[in-house]
């Protein structure tokens, strides 16, 4: 998985985040897959509900589901195209 910096992550989106409070960042597809695996993580640690855990998932399959459009422009838009 790609790092992020503190300050890239602050200067991402509100909607390239699918937790509560700017967790799970989802603004690539190998962030998406980490929320997945995330989401379960913190459910069975109690940090998040089930049905919050299955929305995060949900979105990040979704995400993770589309022909790379969304994150091909994000990762576009990082390199100044």
């Amino acid at each position: 998985m790609a790092k992020l910096s503190a300050s890239d992550r602050k200067s991402l989106p509100a909607s390239d985040f699918l937790g509560p409070n700017r967790t799970f960042p989802a603004q690539n597809k190998s962030h998406a897959k980490a929320a997945i695996s995330g989401a379960t993580r913190s459910e069975h640690a109690g940090n998040i509900s089930p049905s919050k855990e299955a929305e995060i998932k949900a979105e990040a399959r979704r995400k993770l589901g589309k022909t790379g459009s969304t994150f091909s422009a994000a990762r576009d838009k990082q390199r100044g195209g």
